[in-house]
């Protein structure tokens, strides 16, 4: 083990989710996290009596979590050689159709402060601010400030695994992780129908829908259908 590594391990055990959010990630739309992120600044070893924090804000957004396979991941791109192993591993041990969710972010940050004041007094603050404004979507993070990016992949991780047990449950209750004679699950035949009315208003992108159709290997079912979108939109 690496230096490296050794820093991203104390980062993440020493990362403290202080407020999380009051919901579960949505189970069929957009979540949007506003957090705070404080942490006492990196040169503070150096001042004995430093009172001062950084806290940085920004919206952490979770798209609707999708249902997946190991054949899909297999072929979704921008994965290192490590992640194809493994997810070579998943198709051995579960089969290609084998259900799971995959959840997608986006990290927005806003802005960066620096206050003279401890962080403990800075942390009553934000409560205080936050519950006056009612807001169950803000979160504050009590982390690292060299490696603050890696305290908030470990409060999205614990979000997601909050979250797993819940969109499960609500998307099997509307079937939406039953798999069809060709392996492919419900959801993923609602979202590919979901792309193609996009698309035909003008609100998608073609490639995009393309690309959707070779994961699941399903262009050829669906070819007649693609084309006639750039028919119509001829006509």
């Amino acid at each position: 083990m690496d230096i490296d590594d050794e820093r991203i391990r104390y980062a993440v055990s020493h990362t403290e989710i202080l407020r999380p959010p009051k919901r579960s990630l949505a189970t069929f739309g957009t979540t949007n996290i506003y957090y705070y992120l404080v942490a006492e600044p990196a040169y503070a070893q150096l001042f004995k009596n430093a009172t001062e924090t950084v806290i940085r804000e920004g919206r952490v957004i979770a798209e609707r979590p999708r249902i997946v396979t190991p054949y899909y991941l297999s072929r979704l791109e921008g994965f290192s050689a490590d992640a194809r192993r493994y997810f070579d591993m998943l198709l051995k041990t579960h089969g290609p159709d084998a259900p799971g969710l995959f959840y997608t972010y986006k990290n927005e940050p806003k802005q960066l402060n620096i206050v003279s004041d401890n962080l403990l007094s800075v942390v009553n603050k934000l409560n205080a601010e936050i519950d006056k404004r009612g807001d169950p979507l803000t979160s504050i993070i009590k982390g690292e400030d060299e490696l603050w990016d890696i305290s908030l992949m470990r409060f999205i991780y614990e979000m997601t695994r909050s979250s797993l047990r819940d969109n499960l449950f609500q998307m099997g209750s509307r079937g939406f992780l039953d798999i069809d004679a060709s392996g492919i699950p419900v959801d993923a035949r609602v979202r590919i129908d979901e792309l193609f009315r996009k698309v035909s208003r003008g609100e998608g992108e073609p490639y995009e829908l393309k690309a959707e159709l070779d994961r699941w290997n399903l262009f050829e079912e669906y070819e007649d259908r693609f084309f006639a979108l750039f028919k119509s939109s001829r006509e």
